[in-house]
């Protein structure tokens, strides 16, 4: 669920094209927030409440800024897919403009190599490493995979119970969990978006994949939240199929180790059954705020 900043800086939910203070987004009103994760602004981007996270008011869940880079990476490279993406953040994110700026690496015919980078003014605030391959079609038979989770409506409504603020990603999302207990540490979930990553266009299936993969290691936490915290550093997707449906299945596992690092494990589904897998580092501490 990405990092918690180190010290607050003031975020914004509306557009602004000069440098002047954004007010707080807990002082806005909900009739006032655009449907949507992101709005365009000229080839920038404008965060609004819905990405913000569990760990300050005013910056923002790692799954959209995740899904924003791997936005910027699928149009760079039309004819590929990208089979895995390793996202670093860097610095927590701030709900404000931002920028996507992308860099190739390999430009093979086969397999590509780039590299996103999300800006904050002229910081990076976090990257995007993917490895695409051109697909084609092949005579060859799947092995034997996972049995498909058991689809959302058999499912038990959720809300996640660490956010501070009503309105922040937790509510722009719909979960469902259908097979284990939330605080356990091995939980299965279905998660869809309630708005679009960005206003007036489709997300893509990699993009829905994005904003929900780094819930993994909140789906399978089993930490009390009020004595400790455990966030992710990076988030790696992988994936062998694209996502069918609005539809994200979690399937988690949460460790942690007495000495601080942590891994959450999220096999990743959709209604026909297993496409990818999830991996986030953990970093395990003792609330100090």
């Amino acid at each position: 669920m990405s990092r918690p900043p180190t010290a607050a800086r003031r975020g914004c939910a509306t557009i602004r094209r000069d440098s002047r203070p954004a007010r707080n987004p807990k002082q806005r009103n909900i009739r006032d927030v655009p449907d949507a994760f992101y709005v365009p602004d000229g080839d920038a981007f404008v965060a609004t409440v819905h990405t913000r996270g569990p760990w300050s008011a005013t910056h923002q869940h790692g799954g959209p800024p995740a899904a924003l880079l791997a936005r910027a990476l699928e149009a760079q490279a039309p004819g590929f897919v990208i089979a895995r993406i390793t996202v670093d953040f860097l610095l927590p994110v701030p709900i404000d403009r931002l920028a996507v700026r992308v860099e190739t690496l390999r430009a093979g015919s086969k397999v590509q190599r780039l590299l996103a980078r999300l800006l904050h003014g002229e910081r990076v605030m976090a990257q995007a490493l993917a490895a695409l391959v051109r697909p084609g079609a092949v005579a060859i038979a799947s092995p034997a995979n996972d049995p498909a989770l058991a689809p959302p409506e058999y499912g038990r409504p959720f809300q996640f119970p660490f956010f501070n603020e009503p309105v922040s990603y937790h509510e722009a999302m719909e979960t469902r969990l259908v097979r284990g207990d939330w605080g356990s540490g091995r939980v299965a979930a279905w998660m869809r978006q309630r708005a679009p990553l960005v206003a007036g266009t489709p997300t893509s299936p990699l993009e829905r994949v994005l904003v929900a993969a780094d819930s993994g290691s909140g789906v399978s936490a089993a930490i009390e939240h009020k004595r400790f915290t455990a966030i992710n550093a990076d988030l790696t997707v992988s994936v062998h199929r694209p996502l069918e449906g609005e539809w994200v299945g979690l399937d988690c596992l949460s460790i942690y180790e007495p000495h601080g690092v942590g891994l959450a494990d999220t096999r990743l589904h959709d209604m026909h059954g297993p496409i990818g897998r999830a991996l986030q580092s953990l970093l395990v501490e003792a609330r100090s705020w």
